[in-house]
Order: C-alpha cells, then structure tokens, then sequence
C-alpha cells in the first residue's frame, strides 16, 4: 500500500463520521432511529438518506419503490426529496415495520396519500408494479435477494430512473475473496450485471456501507 494510499484509507471513518454529520437528522428521524432499534432492523445512515433525499430531488420524483420499509427512515428521506405530489411505495415482509414507518411520515406531516405501504414478499409485490412506471427504485432488504431486485426494479424504471441499493459493501465482505458465503456471492452479483448491463449508468457511492447506484439510460 502506498504512503498517499494508506492515508487515504485511515481517514476514512473520519470522513464517514463527517459525511454523516453533515446534515443531522432531526427530531422526526431521530425518533424513527429509535423505533428501528425497539424492532431490532438497521435504518441507513444519514449519509445515505441525503443522498436519497438528493437523488428524489434531481430527479423530481413523482413515483418510488421501496424495498424494505424498516421504521420509515429512508421512505422519509425519499418524500422530503420527492415532488410535492409524489407517492411513495414501500414494500415490507412485517406490518410492525410498516406501523412504525406510517407513524413516522405522519409526524413528518405527510397526508396518507402519499404513502402506499404494502405487506408482502418484494419478489411477489414488484412484478405487479406498473413497469416503466417509477422515477427511483431504492432497495434495502434481504441482501441475497438483491439480484431479483435488481431484475424487476430495472423494468420498473420510465427512461432516467435510477435504481439504488444499500449497504453493497457488506462491511468489506464484498470485496474479501476469501468470503464465499451465499450472501456475499449475491452481492458480487448485482454489483457485477448493473456494471456490465449496457442499459444503465452507474456509480458506488461511498456511503451507507456502499451506495450501489444507476441510471437507466
């Protein structure tokens, strides 16, 4: 490792620490935190969720998909970007999760028709989506389901979309070769067909433990 590299590299939980400080949550996030950890599911960072708040922004988002709704953190960050007129669906296996995350938009002042919540298995849900009928896909579940994700959520995308998925990273597991759990192979994946999918533009975000991000094209 090089002397520019290894700096590089020490810096970074420092950088991660900023990242995520940059914009603090609120008291409405932070309550959501707090329900998330009561029901024992793992919300974003903040980091992440501004820049999912950024990406609904850019792209003026009329129409999301969520997979994984947890407490409600990132379907929150997803609305406070989202158009005015915006629906978001939020896609969960536990109704508690989404209890939680119903309670959390309507803290955050959104009106019930903003939200669709909808229980159920996403491999099941999504293919009932309208296809070519969403602005942004975010996906934040079962990591070893993430390829399935990736080809339904791409056909759900109108020309410009962007999917998302978090945490692709795994902790450094992705990147490990000597990690040939299930799991971490699914990943490698997903990361492997978006890059080499010609239909989408994409990036890894250095943040949320890997913000696997692409535009359709």
């Amino acid at each position: 490792m090089s002397s520019g590299t290894r700096a590089a590299s020490e810096a970074d939980p420092m950088s991660a620490e900023y990242i995520d400080g940059y914009l603090p949550d609120d008291d409405v996030l932070a309550a959501a935190r707090g329900r998330a950890a009561e029901l024992g599911c793992s919300p974003l960072a903040p980091g992440a969720g501004t820049t999912l708040r950024f990406l609904a922004a850019t792209l003026g988002a009329r129409a999301v998909v969520e997979v994984g709704t947890g407490s409600g953190v990132s379907g929150l960050c997803l609305l406070r970007g989202m158009a005015g007129d915006g629906v978001l669906t939020s896609i969960d296996v536990e109704p508690e999760h989404q209890r939680a995350a119903r309670r959390t938009f309507l803290e955050a002042g959104y009106p019930p028709g903003r939200m669709r919540l909808i229980v159920g298995r996403a491999l099941d849900v999504l293919p009932r989506l309208t296809p070519g009928g969403y602005d942004l896909v975010f996906v934040d579940a079962a990591r070893i389901e993430y390829p399935g994700y990736y080809e339904q959520g791409v056909a759900l995308l109108r020309r410009g979309g962007i999917i998302a998925f978090h945490n692709v990273l795994a902790g450094g597991r992705m990147v490990d070769p000597s990690r040939r759990d299930p799991e971490t192979l699914a990943l490698r994946e997903v990361a492997r067909a978006i890059r080499e999918d010609e239909r989408l533009v994409p990036a890894l975000l250095p943040v949320g433990g890997g913000l696997l991000v692409a535009a359709l094209g």
